[in-house]
C-alpha cells in the first residue's frame, strides 16, 4: 500500500521553457515567500518543450525538496496547454500562476492569497511598473483596452502571469489556444468575482522572451472564440441565427426592390449584380440558420446544455429528518 498524498492548501504553477539559469532562484524565492504562509503547498512546473536543461535543473530540485514536483511535455505546446496539463495535476484548493522567467516576484503571492481569504475568486496582478520595452508595453495598452471593450471586464492588465485564484475556476475556464490570455474573462463570464491588484514587475535577466509580436495576432483571433464562448456558448442559435437574420433581412429587402423595379419598369434586373448579392445573402440566411439550430442540437445531445454546477456560487445545507426529529 502506497501513502496517500499529503494534502496542500496552496499550490503553485509555473509553466517554463528555456528557463535553466532562472529556476535555481524561482525556486529559493518561492521557498522564501512561503515560509512566512503557514499553509501547507507545492510547486509544480511544467516544462513546455525546453532545450536545454530546465528539465535537468527541475529534476534535481525535486528530488532535494519533496514539495517541488515537475511535468515535461512532449514538445513546446504554449503556455495555455502547459497550464491546463499543470492545472490536472495540481493539489491545492488554492492555485497561484506565474512565469519562470523571474519578471513576476514571488513576494507578492501573501498579497495575492490575502485578497483571496477577503473573498475573491481570482486576483490577476497589474503590472504597474511593466519592465519591458516600449515595443511591448504599447501593444499591452490596446489589447488590455479592447479586451476590457468587448468582455466588459475592466482591468488594465489581462494577461499578467501572476494569478491567484481558487483551482476550481482554472478546472472550469477553458485552456487551449492563446485563451490563457483571457483567463479573467471567462472567470468573469462565469460569475467568478474577479479582483486586481498592483503587483511588482522585474525586468528579465536571464534568456530571451518566448513571444513576438505574433502573438497580438493570435490575440486577436483568440478574442472572437472568447466573445463566442461568453456571449453564446450556451445559445449558439442566437449567434448563427442572429447573423442568419441580419443577412436574411437584407437580401430580401434587396430582391424586394428589384422586384418592383422589374414590375413597375421596363428596366432588366437580370444581369444587376444586385440581383446576385441578394441572393448571396439568402442563401447565407439560410446556411447560417440552420448551422444554429445544429449546434443546438450539439449541445442538447452532449448534455452541455445541463450542465449548471457551474453556474452555482453556494447553497443552504437543511438539517436532516434525525437531526430536526422528524420521521422521513
Amino acid at each position: 500500500m502506497t501513502d496517500a498524498a499529503p494534502e496542500v492548501e496552496v499550490s503553485l504553477l509555473a509553466p517554463a521553457k528555456n528557463e535553466r539559469e532562472n529556476l535555481p532562484r524561482l525556486f529559493a524565492e518561492i521557498r522564501d515567500a512561503m515560509q512566512q504562509q503557514h499553509r501547507s503547498w507545492e510547486l509544480l512546473v511544467v516544462d513546455d518543450g525546453s532545450t536545454d536543461d530546465s528539465w535537468q535543473v527541475i529534476a534535481e530540485q525535486a528530488r532535494q525538496d519533496p514539495r517541488l514536483r515537475g511535468i515535461r511535455l512532449r514538445r513546446n505546446f504554449g503556455k495555455a496547454a502547459a497550464l491546463a496539463a499543470g492545472v490536472a495535476e495540481v493539489r491545492g484548493e488554492l492555485l497561484v500562476t506565474l512565469d519562470a522567467d523571474l519578471q513576476d516576484d514571488p513576494a507578492e503571492i501573501p498579497r495575492l492569497l490575502a485578497e483571496l481569504d477577503n473573498g475573491a475568486d481570482l486576483v490577476s496582478g497589474h503590472k504597474a511598473q511593466r519592465q519591458d520595452p516600449l515595443g511591448k508595453r504599447l501593444p499591452s495598452k490596446v489589447f488590455n483596452s479592447v479586451t476590457g471593450l468587448i468582455t466588459g471586464l475592466k482591468l488594465a492588465d489581462h494577461n499578467c502571469g501572476l494569478k491567484a485564484a481558487r483551482t476550481e475556476v482554472y478546472r472550469r475556464v477553458p485552456l487551449y489556444g492563446e485563451l490563457h490570455r483571457y483567463i479573467p474573462a471567462l472567470a468573469h463570464q462565469l460569475g467568478y468575482r474577479v479582483r486586481e491588484l498592483a503587483v511588482h514587475h522585474r525586468p528579465r535577466v536571464h534568456g530571451k522572451s518566448n513571444y513576438g509580436l505574433e502573438r497580438y495576432v493570435r490575440g486577436a483571433l483568440d478574442l472572437l472564440t472568447v466573445i463566442a464562448l461568453t456571449r453564446y456558448g450556451r445559445r449558439p442559435a442566437h449567434l448563427f441565427g442572429g447573423l442568419g437574420l441580419l443577412a436574411g433581412t437584407i437580401g430580401t429587402l434587396i430582391l424586394l426592390y428589384l422586384s418592383g423595379v422589374w414590375l413597375f419598369t421596363d428596366q432588366s434586373i437580370g444581369t444587376r449584380p444586385l440581383l446576385t448579392l441578394g441572393i448571396l445573402l439568402e442563401i447565407f440566411a439560410a446556411q447560417m440558420i440552420s448551422v444554429g439550430l445544429l449546434a443546438e442540437l450539439v449541445l442538447h445531445r452532449t448534455g452541455r446544455d445541463r450542465d449548471v454546477d457551474v453556474l452555482v456560487a453556494d447553497q443552504t445545507t437543511n438539517a436532516s429528518p434525525a437531526q430536526s426529529g422528524k420521521s422521513p
